[in-house]
This record gives C-alpha cells, structure tokens and sequence, in this order.
C-alpha cells in the first residue's frame, strides 16, 4: 500500500484504471463516459447538481436526448483552466503539477474520474464563478455542493486523500480550498451510483421532478406531433391549473418585491444585509438593466 492510497479503506487491487486521455468534450471523452458516471455526473445522481437532474442524465445515458451542450460558462471555465493551474503552481512549487487521464474504479468500471491535474499525492481541480456566493473561507473546505461530490468520486477512484480546488472569482480573485476524502461519503455516492446504473439496466426510468434540465429532457423526447387529442386525469389537471395560478400570483409578488428592493438600491450596485448578499443591481447606458438575486438565499 502506498502513501497515497486510502490505507484500511481500499486494496491496491481495487486501485484505479487509466481508461485514456482524452480532451474534454471531445466525441472519445464522451464515449469513455456513456457506460458510467464521471465526477461532473455524480451530483446529478444524487440530486444535488443546478445543471443536471436524475432523469435528464439517465435519458442521456440511454441515448434518448442530445449530450449537453457546451453553455458559456462551460466554454470559459475550459478556458481558464490552464491558468488556473499556472497559478496554483506557481504558489505551489513543491511538486510538479501533471495533466490527469480519463481513469476507472477497477472494482467499479462505471465509476470514472477525470481530475484536472494531479499534484504530488494530491489532486487538484481548477473552477470558475461569476460571483463568491457558495464559496466560504479561503483554505477551508466550504464549496458548492455539487463540487465536494466530484472530489469526493475523484479521490474515491483513485485512493487519494486529498483534493484542492482552485478558482477563479469574477475573473480576478484566485482562492484555494481542500477537500478531504471521506469513507462515509464516499460509500453513499458509490451505492447511489450503483443503484443509477442498476435503473439503467433494468430500463426503470426515475421520476418527474421540478428541476429544469427535467423539464427539458422531455420536451425532447417526443418526435413529430400527431393531431390527436389525449386523456389525462382530472387530478393531474387540477394541480397543473393550481400550479399556474401559484406562480403567476408568485411572479406578481416578486416583481412588487424587486421592485422594492431596487427603489430601496437606488444608484447603489448591491443590496446586503450584514455581509449577506440579497442581489445585484446591473446598469446599462446609465440605467438599471435588471436585479440578480443572490444564488445561495437564505434568511437569518
């Protein structure tokens, strides 16, 4: 067993396998990951991911919608990783920082790892974020959720103990966090990965949820338009019309409210309590463009 192993945790024999290297996004990496679940997919799995849901990701893997498409945001970080990465080896002389490969669980081939750069017996992944809302104290292990579960997956595959993650905030404030591994995690998203990748062998599609890449796997499901007319319950029907109505009373008194909040704003750029953020006030040709709530929200 060696240093960087999870000594007690897991034996050599169950240590990981390099599947290829392969650039992100690319039609190879996406072929390396069909018949499992990487690190960015594992939050969706568990259903904490803002860009994927459960049932977006297993229509996905059986090949019923498109890949995801490459958003901004997923261009920039691309982008930006590189010096990211400078960076942190510029802070961090002390061991040589390596581009990773594609790699598999030998005992779990669905369980794929594709780390931005090992660093000594560490992993390093680099990110970026329009704003620092999710991110906590520096050097802590305070990130966003969905991003402690890709650690987590990586330093499970290949028996690490620790992940720093570097990012970039707003395009000019570097930070750097450490996530360490955690056996007890680490087990609930492996048994939550097997159990996905059991519902997709069984064809046991997951339930509807409210979250927006749902709603967008199933307007691309269906092919054509039959003008036909069909039945569906009265019970469905009368929550869909409630629902309607809750949101269009709900959209009224948000706009009432934002309102409030960019009169209370003025010429001002943000709105906080204490330290907290509310939202953003944007201008454009010297006038208010919008109000961008806060992405984490909670009230004291």
């Amino acid at each position: 067993m060696t240093d960087t192993a999870l000594a007690g945790e897991q034996s050599p024999a169950a240590g990981p396998v390099v599947v290829g290297h392969f650039e992100p996004g690319s039609e190879e990496w996406h072929a390396a990951r069909r018949n499992g679940i990487g690190g960015s997919e594992i939050a969706a799995v568990v259903g904490i991911s803002p860009h994927e849901s459960r049932f977006s990701l297993w229509h996905r893997k059986q090949g019923l919608i498109a890949p995801v498409q490459e958003s901004e945001e997923m261009y920039w970080g691309k982008v930006h990783e590189p010096g990211i990465c400078a960076r942190f080896a510029e802070l961090h002389p002390e061991h040589p920082l390596n581009v990773a490969p594609t790699y598999a669980a030998a005992a779990r081939r669905w369980q794929i790892a594709n780390p931005d750069r090992i660093w000594g017996p560490d992993l390093l992944e680099a990110k970026t974020a329009r704003g620092a809302e999710g991110w906590g104290e520096p050097g802590t292990d305070e990130i966003p959720v969905h991003y402690r579960a890709q650690c987590m997956q990586y330093l499970d595959v290949l028996q690490r103990r620790r992940c720093w993650v570097a990012v970039l905030i707003a395009g000019s404030e570097f930070r750097e966090y450490l996530v360490e591994y955690d056996p007890a995690e680490a087990q609930i998203l492996r048994d939550a990965g097997a159990d996905f990748m059991a519902s997709l062998a069984a064809g046991a599609r997951p339930d509807i949820d409210g979250h927006t890449s749902t709603y967008q796997a199933i307007r691309e499901l269906p092919d054509g338009l039959d003008d036909i007319d069909i039945e569906i319950t009265a019970e469905l029907r009368d929550e869909y019309f409630a629902a309607l109505d809750t949101a269009k009373a709900a959209e009224t008194e948000r706009r009432r409210l934002a309102a409030q909040v960019l009169d209370e704003i003025g010429t001002g750029h943000r709105a906080v309590v204490g330290r907290q953020l509310v939202a953003t006030r944007t201008v454009h040709d010297g006038r208010t463009h919008s109000l961008q709530p806060a992405r984490n929200r909670s009230a004291a």
